[in-house]
């Protein structure tokens, strides 16, 4: 079956976790998940448009020790973050830097402008939330070779969970939500009024 990342990705943002990386942050519950969920998308993004460079994602996945701190605190099985503390703040930047190179400080800026966090939280999350993507890659090597498929397809949905902003800096334009938001208020247009209003 194949997964959706975004949803798979998801599933390890319990409430826990949320409570425990919020004693770093202090933020809005609901506003750091927006943020954590905004940036799996941008790293998942970043990735989208790396896949014509020729072995990279194998490499980028070989910076995950088996060892390292982030990746032995996630069961993988159960969808569980099992501890959260600050050990991704170093291992995550390494991995941005690989994806984003020098676009990683206007990414997290317009990650804290768009969402309503703190700069330096968008910093930290979007580390944290490139170390959860590509463990999660990691523990599943088998879809490497289909990633580039992968994300092609659900391409859309990924973009409408990043503000415009994020996008345009992505290199992406921001067609894919304008046209959503067009579909759901001509729904909604119709609902409003009624099946029978547009009954001839």
């Amino acid at each position: 079956m194949t997964p959706n990342l975004q949803i798979e990705l998801r599933r390890f943002i319990s409430s826990n976790v949320v409570s425990k990386l919020n004693k770093f942050y202090f933020e809005n519950d609901a506003l750091l998940i927006k943020g954590i969920d905004v940036s799996i998308g941008t790293v998942l993004m970043g990735l989208y448009n790396k896949a014509e460079e020729s072995g990279f994602y194998k490499e980028i996945v070989s910076q995950i020790q088996d060892n390292s701190n982030f990746y032995q605190e996630v069961d993988f099985t159960s969808g569980r973050i099992l501890s959260v503390d600050d050990c991704y703040r170093l291992e995550g930047n390494a991995i941005l830097k690989e994806i984003f190179t020098n676009k990683k400080g206007r990414i997290s800026e317009m990650i804290s402008n768009e969402v309503g966090i703190k700069s330096e939280t968008a910093r930290e999350i979007l580390n944290f939330s490139a170390l959860l993507v590509i463990s999660y890659l990691k523990n599943n090597i088998q879809l490497l070779d289909s990633l580039k498929l992968l994300l092609e397809e659900q391409k859309r949905d990924i973009l409408n969970s990043i503000q415009p902003g994020i996008k345009i800096i992505l290199g992406f334009s921001s067609y894919e939500s304008v046209e959503e938001k067009n579909q759901n208020i001509g729904r909604s247009i119709f609902t409003l009024f009624g099946h029978n209003f547009f009954s001839f």
